[in-house]
């Protein structure tokens, strides 16, 4: 298929089609009932790979206003969120020698859920959040947020200010920043000449090789390899040190980055470009069947649900995401086989899923409905969920994990 490509990254134009996911609402735009009188915005969702760096992309952007000005993902529902978060600063505040006279910067700071962490022990930072209803929240607990999107003119507006950053921390905004050179020369401009970059996001591997079809949502521009980011970094004087794989979100890297120069680049660097190397990243045949994987799973999982509706089985879903509202819609599943999506989030209850338009419930509604079976829509968070779900499964529940295949728990 020939494509109008031009890679977000390093210009090129040869670019191949990975995936077509159809027409999709935004993931994240829970509806309100009265929502329902007025069309609902929906764009074309495909994503491609480029035939120069090999850097994972959508091709069809929304503006990010449209995205991010109200946000419905507070991080602080999860906690296993919350705990990875106090982890990880613990380990940046040891490891980095941060004290009260150090800064850190966090870009996509959402409701303060990591940088609470920071402002305990006493050193200084600064949220950067576009969503004003999370800014808020963020600000409620003593943390100071500017409600802004992250770009090179705002980073040099900062260290103008005289507030360069011995920190710059990223989790899970790398990928939805669609001028990623912009966002990358912010990060140059930002940091002190000794200071480190720390993001972490989705693997590109993993996302393909578990068939995570799901991550793909029109926020998510970009699904990152060490392979296509390394051109990238050193296209703005910034070196890749550290990269670590993390099991949360489905398979993330969390990739430690500085001035070029600045620090001896570790083995697992030249490790993970080595294992990307053998396994074919640089080529089309490692990308070739993922779109038949996704459609097999989409087969597998609309058998499995209309043999349980024939046999009169009451099916819930559990996780209103972005995650869900993907694979709903890609695998046409709404109201007509799914009673409710019950999330935790008390900012989504009362809203309906996009497209679907399933009711979003409190957790609590499963043990008063007593679903026959829930489709695991956050599979990510599986563990955590099916610990808290421990008395709905005890009672006879059953959950459905869509990804990787199709399994009954």
């Amino acid at each position: 298929m020939n494509l109008t490509f031009s890679c977000r990254s390093c210009g090129g134009t040869h670019g191949a089609l990975v995936l077509d996911l159809g027409v999709q609402p935004l993931a994240n735009n829970l509806l309100r009932p009265e929502d329902l009188a007025r069309p609902e915005p929906k764009f074309p969702l495909r994503l491609a790979v480029c035939q120069s760096c090999w850097l994972l992309q959508i091709l069809d952007l929304v503006p990010p206003v449209q995205l991010f000005s109200e946000y419905l993902y507070f991080s602080s529902f999860s906690d296993l969120m919350l705990r990875h978060a106090r982890a990880a600063a613990e380990k940046y505040a040891a490891e980095f020698g941060l004290g009260p006279r150090s800064q850190v910067v966090e870009i996509a700071s959402n409701d303060g859920y990591l940088l609470q962490n920071f402002t305990a022990a006493g050193i200084p930072c600064l949220g950067i959040e576009p969503a004003a209803n999370i800014a808020r929240v963020a600000r409620e607990k003593g943390i100071e947020t500017l409600v802004e999107f992250f770009t090179l003119t705002l980073a040099r507006q900062l260290a103008a200010e005289n507030r360069p950053a011995d920190l710059i921390l990223g989790n899970n905004v790398f990928a939805h920043a669609p001028d990623t050179n912009d966002f990358v020369a912010g990060l140059a401009a930002l940091l002190k000449p000794a200071g480190r970059i720390v993001l972490e996001f989705p693997y590109g591997a993993d996302f393909i090789e578990h068939s995570e079809f799901d991550t793909i949502y029109h926020e998510h521009v970009f699904y990152f390899t060490l392979t296509a980011l390394q051109p990238l970094f050193a296209r703005h004087r910034l070196e890749i040190f550290r990269v670590e794989k993390l099991a949360i979100h489905g398979g993330s890297l969390r990739l430690f980055a500085g001035h070029a120069g600045a620090r001896a680049v570790e083995s697992s660097v030249t490790r993970l470009l080595a294992d990307e190397q053998a396994k074919g990243l640089a080529s089309l045949k490692y990308y070739e069947g993922f779109a038949a994987r996704v459609l097999e799973i989409k087969r597998a999982l609309r058998e499995l649900l209309a043999q349980l509706k024939q046999s009169g089985r009451s099916i819930a879903a559990y996780g209103a995401s972005a995650k869900g509202s993907t694979l709903l819609n890609f695998f046409e599943l709404g109201r007509e086989t799914l009673d409710f999506a019950a999330d935790r989030s008390t900012y989504k209850q009362g809203r309906l899923t996009p497209g679907t338009h399933l009711p979003i419930v409190p957790p609590e509604t499963l043990l008063e409905k007593r679903p026959d079976y829930t489709l695991l829509l956050t599979w990510n968070f599986a563990d955590e969920i099916l610990a808290q779900q421990k008395t709905y499964r005890e009672a006879g529940g059953k959950f459905i994990i869509p990804i990787p295949r199709v399994a009954v728990v």
